[in-house]
């Protein structure tokens, strides 16, 4: 179990794009989810306020080849519906250390948001696999940059505010991995499932060449 742990979190660092779907039904979300494995996202995040989440999440962990994961997991009950109907990582806005817990115990890799040093630190203490910097938008690559002085160690990912043009100078400030929203799902509005493809791909070129 540890060791399908460590592979989850090597795929999600791999790829370093991790798409965060907020879509109004499960149609929508297995859709985007098809078209960002496609343009060669490691990871679907799928938000617990998607209508029917846990179904969504069931049915793209039975079928599809990209990891699937819980976000705006706010306490363990959640966490533990999402792990047992699937999800192989687990994603939550803030430290909960009930979810902590809860997803150490079942050696699933947990996400949790933070804003400040000190919860960077309190994230790791607690098991984090990698640790959410959020809102990426209100605190910008300048911070996992100064976060990244005195912790060298942390694993952060942004959320919030990443886009197609800031991806390489967030890598470059030292993030493991992006987590994009709207700015890589918005073409599911349309139907143009293929531009999330194609966005993705952009996202995963502009990740490999800031890491060079």
């Amino acid at each position: 179990m540890a060791m399908e742990k460590c592979r989850t979190l090597g795929r999600i660092v791999e790829s370093g794009l991790v798409a965060v779907v907020r879509a109004s039904s499960s149609d929508e979300a297995a859709r985007i989810a098809d078209a960002c494995a496609e343009g060669g996202a490691a990871a679907i995040e799928i938000t617990m306020t998607v209508p029917g989440a846990l179904g969504v999440i069931e049915e793209l962990a039975a079928r599809s080849s990209i990891l699937v994961g819980a976000g705006t997991v706010l306490d363990a009950e959640t966490a533990r519906m999402a792990i047992l109907a699937g999800a192989q990582f687990v994603v939550s806005p803030a430290i909960d250390a009930g979810t902590g817990r809860l997803c150490n115990r079942y050696a699933i890799p947990w996400m949790p948001g933070a804003q400040t040093v000190g919860e960077v630190i309190e994230a790791m203490e607690l098991g984090a696999g990698i640790v959410k910097v959020f809102p990426g938008e209100v605190l910008g690559p300048g911070f996992i940059r100064a976060v990244r002085g005195p912790l060298p160690q942390a694993s952060l990912m942004p959320t919030g505010g990443v886009t197609l043009e800031n991806a390489g100078e967030w890598i470059k400030a030292g993030a493991v991995a992006l987590g994009v929203g709207g700015n890589l799902t918005k073409g599911a509005k349309t139907g143009d499932f293929e531009s999330i493809t194609a966005l993705a791909r952009k996202f995963c070129e502009q990740i490999g060449a800031a890491r060079g």
